[in-house]
């Protein structure tokens, strides 16, 4: 933006008067939009890289602090169950307390939560603490692309995007090789203290280049819909921790999980009749009445289960069966997270001259593509394998995460694209929990299937099998005056070839589901907005 801008523009820091003196400088110059950015962006990619960074730490925490596999899965749930209540909130909580307080607000409670979670004596002091980040956590997403966008020039929000972007897709590459590193080095406690000094530099930058909030544009004098948002946490936590803790469980067969599950029927059933009957909701429902709205949330929950699903099961896989280190499996998606990049950068120059669903559609294919060459892992699987179906990936990621939010959000009513942006940003992190969710589940179902169906083959009743397992058993020289010895090593060797390929085999199946959801979910693109300009930018602004 020039200096001799209108401050009635419209775009967010155009007002000299509502400035710190260094941002007038910065404004006057036409460098305060790229400092506005930077800042909100960087409080963004806080968060995102929190939420990757702890899971490589559990078993540290667990062994340090004494607990079980399952009381330190709690570490993670916690802060998921806070953080998808706050993430439709956040529109409303703007309004009410101000855009730069509310975020500014969020970045502060984020560090002290993060100051709390490293000194934790114990496990559920750790927990406490982590639904406190989740709570500001779910702030800082959830605003700081409106933040971004709203800074700048219809023609320049494309590159804005690729800003913003670039940290929302980099940070869960970054952050599990950054975990390990700490973990291994420092010990498991840093993984939240190198958040304070990132976090009180977010904090200071906002404070500097973000205008103040104006009294007059926020919304104090409504009534606080305490029930609608009580509704929302019930069912919303009680949902995630179904999700988080259903398949340790065995699921339905826990008094837990099944209570998890009904409370949250009732829960979520109960907010959609509150919300559509009260005058003054917290979260607006009634935004669903645009058929973009519907099919953007729908491909937004795809999108989820889908990319983030394939992000979960990869270091999964590397890690199980190729025996790689947390470290390493973060290592392996450092190239797919520079592809994207250059893939945000490019986009960012070209976006305006396409459909967004053109581009939706080449990003599903090209996922499509990736759960295509992941089907066909083998016994010799390495490094090579595996790295081009990541920088399809990520580069369907950047095609599909861009343009979506401008063409669900784009065709409504500038009134209610805040509103619809909570609710599409929601659908999105609980896609992405219900997809690892139906992974987890599923490669361990389909691997004990895959396991029977082995196991027949190499019965005692096929010829193949039994010369195998005597061929096997008279290589063993230290053995041959036990031949029964000998053989019960090979029958070792030969189970341990067999769950193996079993596992193999189950993840070949996760992928080509993800492959067949893709294209199944391409007719989800006629219900979408198609090229909005000004009004399709504003809907990325509000969009998380």
């Amino acid at each position: 933006m020039s200096a001799d801008a209108p401050a009635h523009s419209g775009l967010y820091g155009s007002d000299p008067a509502l400035l710190s003196p260094l941002a007038a400088r910065l404004l006057a110059r036409g460098w305060l939009k790229w400092a506005i950015a930077l800042s909100a962006s960087f409080g963004a990619i806080l968060e995102v890289i929190d939420v990757n960074i702890t899971n490589v730490a559990l078993p540290d925490i667990r062994g340090n602090l004494g607990a079980t596999l399952s009381e330190a899965g709690w570490v993670s749930t916690a802060y998921a169950c806070a953080n998808v209540v706050i993430i439709p909130l956040s529109a409303w909580l703007g309004m009410r307390f101000g855009k730069k307080n509310y975020f500014v607000f969020s970045l502060v409670g984020f560090t002290i939560a993060s100051v709390l979670c490293g000194l934790a004596p114990n496990l559920n002091v750790l927990i406490l603490a982590r639904v406190l980040q989740g709570i500001a956590g779910g702030g800082l997403l959830a605003k700081a692309q409106a933040i971004v966008f709203e800074a700048f020039e219809v023609s320049e929000r494309g590159a804005a995007q690729a800003i913003f972007g670039l940290g929302v897709i980099a940070g869960p590459a970054i952050g599990p090789v950054l975990g390990g590193w700490l973990t291994d080095t420092l010990g498991w406690r840093w993984i939240f203290f190198i958040n304070i000094p990132f976090g009180i530099l977010a904090a200071m930058a906002c404070l500097t280049f973000l205008p103040a909030d104006e009294p007059d544009k926020m919304d104090t004098k409504s009534r606080v819909d305490w029930t609608g948002i009580a509704l929302l946490a019930i069912g919303l936590a009680t949902f995630q921790v179904m999700l988080e803790q259903g398949q340790e469980d065995d699921w339905f067969s826990s008094r837990l999980i099944t209570s998890m599950g009904i409370i949250s029927v009732i829960g979520i059933v109960s907010f959609v009749w509150w919300e559509l009957t009260v005058k003054s909701p917290a979260v607006d429902l009634r935004v669903l009445r645009h058929r973009s709205m519907i099919g953007g949330s729908l491909y937004s929950a795809i999108l989820g289960m889908g990319l983030y699903g394939i992000m979960f099961a990869i270091p999964v896989f590397v890690q199980d069966y190729l025996h790689y280190t947390a470290e390493q499996s973060g290592a392996l998606q450092v190239p797919g997270a520079i592809a994207a990049g250059l893939t945000m950068f490019a986009f960012g120059a070209v976006s305006n001259r396409f459909d967004p669903r053109v581009l939706i559609g080449v990003g599903a294919l090209l996922t499509t593509a990736t759960g295509m060459l992941l089907t066909q892992l083998n016994p010799d699987t390495g490094v090579a394998t595996i790295f081009w179906p990541l920088i399809l990936r990520s580069i369907g990621s950047v095609m599909i995460f861009m343009p979506l939010s401008i063409a669900a959000l784009g065709p409504l009513p500038k009134k209610d694209i805040a509103a619809g942006a909570g609710i599409y940003s929601l659908t999105r992190q609980l896609g992405s929990s219900i997809g690892i969710a139906l992974i987890t589940t599923m490669l361990e179902r389909r691997e004990a299937l895959h396991r029977a169906i082995l196991v027949e083959k190499v019965s005692g009743f096929r010829t193949a099998a039994t010369t195998r397992i005597e061929a096997l058993a008279a290589t063993f020289p230290n053995h041959v005056a036990d031949p029964i010895g000998a053989k019960q090593h090979a029958l070792g060797i030969i189970d341990r070839l067999v769950n193996a390929q079993a596992a193999l085999q189950s993840y070949a199946d996760i992928f080509s589901y993800v492959a067949i959801i893709f294209i199944l979910s391409l007719p989800l693109l006629l219900l979408l907005g198609g090229k909005q300009g000004k009004k399709g930018s504003e809907a990325a602004a509000a969009a998380h």
